[in-house]
């Protein structure tokens, strides 16, 4: 890093027991390789070119593309190209599941190896001296999804969360650190949950209110995000960033994912707390000493999912910590022009402890854990999760109208 360079590079802190991530450079943030306040990011595209030009990236897409028809047999076990099939193979084979639980395919992916995305803000799309390399990555973004399959797995009902693990209540901050998935109650006096001026103003504060008395020993909550989803809205859908306005989300993230990891967990934390960046929320205003002081004791990321009507299509549904608490996850770097921000992606396991809200109601919220700053093992640092295609639904059943927040709750 350069000397003059003011970026936060956060540690690398891997649970005890974690297997290390697939990442670029060891899992070291890209904030490693500022260059002139860039804050890695040119180095970021850099890796993402010459991974492009390794042929790593197609290898995998040619493994699928060239197997035989029918299931494809990989060291996690059989995958499949299309939904359908996948479908198919679990009722031929009679899967069972528990009571409210759910047989589906679940989309992961099989490419171990890190990737990037380049956000829609970037400026490298609008420089003309750059369309070839424009092309190249937008290509390969594009790609990643044939670098996916489909498996089967079963869902349990979250509900019924203390029938799993007895005694564990899944509307308590216990399920949460022990599963890192939870479930609560919001009656909401938000009545317009597209006016993101109204969702700001009201919703948030409701939200803020209930991670303070969900979480003995939290002492301040901030939510700084939320998103609309609904495939069928008919309004406008544009998404004005410096208006705060997220607009509506037409698609559902079906891939297997979580929103941050070990670096960007402390990374978006900071930028919150000394930047407002990309804070949708109410401003918060800390200098570096304090925001070191507050980060020094526990912190973590929920995101919060509430449905404006009961949910049927497209459920959300959210994995346990414990049955892949061992498992590196493989990162997803998304390249702004002032940071690289993290995500992330995990291979099948048939021991994934998959849970779902059956008919999720309106006031209802599920809550993950993206990130908690803990890491010696003894509370669950995040869920994955993804959108799922309930089979067991007419072909015309309504998708999923519901609004996420993304939130940092303090100890």
């Amino acid at each position: 890093m350069s000397e003059t360079s003011s970026a936060y590079v956060p540690p690398l802190e891997l649970t005890d027991g974690q297997a290390a991530p697939i990442a670029a450079n060891g899992g070291v943030s890209y904030m490693s390789f500022d260059r002139g306040g860039d804050a890695g990011t040119s180095a970021a595209i850099e890796d993402a070119l010459r991974l492009i030009d390794s042929g790593r990236g197609q290898a995998v897409i040619d493994l699928i593309d060239n197997a035989p028809p029918g299931p494809i047999e990989t060291k996690w076990g059989l995958g499949f190209r299309r939904y359908a099939e996948c479908l198919e193979y679990i009722r031929a084979n009679n899967v069972q599941v528990p009571a409210g639980g759910l047989a589906i395919p679940l989309r992961y992916s099989i490419s171990e190896q890190p990737s990037y995305s380049i956000v829609s803000s970037n400026a490298l799309w609008h420089d003309p001296e750059r369309e070839g390399d424009a092309i190249r990555l937008r290509k390969d973004e594009r790609d990643e999804v044939r670098r996916c399959l489909y498996f089967p797995q079963v869902l349990r009902d979250a509900r019924r969360i203390d029938e799993y693990y007895p005694g564990l209540s899944p509307y308590s901050a216990a399920s949460m650190d022990k599963l890192g998935v939870s479930l609560a109650h919001c009656e909401s006096k938000c009545q317009n949950f597209y006016n993101h001026l109204e969702v700001e103003r009201v919703f948030y504060q409701e939200m803020e209110e209930l991670l303070l008395d969900f979480f003995p020993g939290a002492t301040d909550a901030l939510v700084y995000n939320h998103d609309v989803f609904d495939k069928h809205y008919e309004g406008d859908r544009t998404e004005n960033q410096e208006a705060k306005n997220p607009g509506v989300n037409a698609n559902y993230a079906n891939l297997v994912h979580n929103d941050l990891n070990d670096n960007s967990g402390r990374v978006r934390c900071r930028e919150l707390l000394t930047k407002n960046l990309r804070n949708f929320g109410r401003q918060v205003s800390y200098t570096e000493a304090e925001a070191d002081k507050k980060m020094s004791r526990r912190f973590m990321s929920i995101n919060l999912a509430k449905p404006m009507e009961t949910v049927q299509q497209n459920p959300f549904v959210l994995c346990a910590w414990p049955s892949f608490a061992d498992q590196p996850y493989i990162n997803n770097y998304r390249i702004y022009d002032d940071r690289v921000g993290e995500t992330t992606r995990f291979t099948f396991r048939p021991e994934h402890e998959w849970y779902w809200v059956p008919e999720q109601q309106v006031n209802e919220v599920s809550m993950l854990k993206c990130y908690d700053s803990v890491i010696d093992g003894s509370v669950s640092r995040w869920s994955f999760h993804t959108a799922c295609i309930n089979p067991d639904l007419p072909d015309d059943a309504p998708c999923r109208r519901n609004v996420v927040v993304r939130s940092f709750v303090f100890f």
